[in-house]
C-alpha cells in the first residue's frame, strides 16, 4: 500500500508503518511529502491501527526540509510563515493529538525539521549509526517543526540553546545521554527492537495508552492541580473501558489479560 512515492504506508497487525521514501535526497521533505505525512498521521485516528512507526528508506531518517529554490528572487517571494503555518505545524501537531503512539525508527541521520519529527514521537528507537542536529542555524534560520517547545523540555534550556545556537551534530548515544532516545542499538539490532516495541504497544490497552499519552502532554503546559484534574477526568474513560474490566478479570483468574482497544 503506497500512498506516494514519495512517502508509503502500510498496516500489519495494528502496527502501521510510514515511511519517508526519497533516499536520492536523504529524505528530504518537499511540500508534498510534508502534505501525504499530515494526511496519513490524520488518517491514523481512525483506522485499524494500533501503534504507529515512521522511519525512512535508505540510509537517513529526513534530512530536513527540501530546499527547492533556484534564486534570490524565489527566496524573497516565498511565504515562509504560510507554509509552516499550513504545512509543518499541523503535522507536529497532528502527532502529539494523535490518541495511538508513535515509534520513531532513527536508523541514520535526522536533521532540521526531520530531527523534529522524531522529536515529536513518543518513543525513540536509535541505530549507532544515528545522528540529530537542529541544524537551521547553518543556514541562517531558526528552528521550526516544534524544536523550541520539545527540545528544552527534555534537555533544559541551556542544552538546548547550545544545540541550536551551534547546529551541532550529535550522535545516538550523545542523544541518549541527553535523554532523547530510549535505547541505541546495534544496526542489525533496530528493526527487531522496533517490532518488539510496536507488538508490544499493539497488544496494550489502546484508551488507557491514548489518555496517557493526552496526560503527559497536557502534563507539558499545566500545574500539579490541573493535572491532577486532568488525570481524574480521563480515567473515566479507562475505567468503562471493556479493557479494564478484561485487566481486571486477567488479573484475579492471574492469566495474561487480552486488550481488544474497546
Amino acid at each position: 500500500m503506497s500512498a506516494s512515492p514519495k512517502l508509503t504506508v502500510s498496516i500489519e497487525n495494528g502496527v502501521k508503518r510510514i515511511t519517508f521514501n526519497r533516499p536520492e535526497k536523504r529524505n528530504s521533505v518537499d511540500r508534498e511529502t510534508i502534505e501525504l505525512l499530515h494526511e496519513a498521521i490524520e488518517r491514523s485516528a481512525s483506522d485499524d491501527s494500533r501503534v504507529l512507526v515512521l522511519t525512512g528508506a535508505g540510509d537517513a531518517f529526513c534530512a530536513g526540509a527540501d530546499l527547492q529554490f533556484t534564486g534570490v528572487d524565489d527566496i524573497k517571494g516565498f511565504d515562509v510563515t504560510a507554509s509552516i503555518r499550513e504545512r509543518t505545524n499541523p503535522t507536529i501537531l497532528a502527532m502529539r493529538a494523535l490518541p495511538k503512539p508513535i515509534i520513531a525508527r532513527v536508523h541514520g541521520p535526522a536533521v532540521g525539521v526531520g530531527c523534529n519529527y522524531a522529536f515529536a514521537s513518543d518513543i525513540l528507537l536509535a541505530s549507532e549509526a544515528a545522528r540529530f542536529g537542529q541544524v537551521f542555524i547553518k543556514i541562517g534560520l531558526a528552528p521550526d517543526g516544534g524544536g523550541t517547545f520539545l527540545l528544552p523540555r527534555a534537555v533544559g534550556y541551556y542544552k538546548a540553546f547550545e544545540l541550536m545556537a551551534t547546529g551541532e551534530i550529535f550522535s545516538a548515544q550523545d542523544a541518549l545521554a541527553f535523554g532523547l532516545v530510549n535505547r541505541v542499538l546495534p544496526v542489525g539490532d533496530l528493526d527487531g527492537a522496533v517490532d518488539e516495541m510496536a507488538a508490544r504497544l499493539a497488544a496494550a490497552p489502546a484508551i488507557a495508552l491514548s489518555k496517557m499519552k493526552a496526560g503527559l502532554n497536557h502534563g507539558l503546559q499545566s500545574d500539579l492541580a490541573a493535572a491532577l484534574d486532568f488525570e481524574a477526568v480521563n480515567q473515566a474513560a479507562c475505567f468503562q473501558s471493556d479493557d479494564f474490566l478484561e485487566g481486571v478479570s486477567a488479573f484475579l483468574q492471574k492469566r495474561k489479560a487480552k486488550f481488544t482497544g474497546k
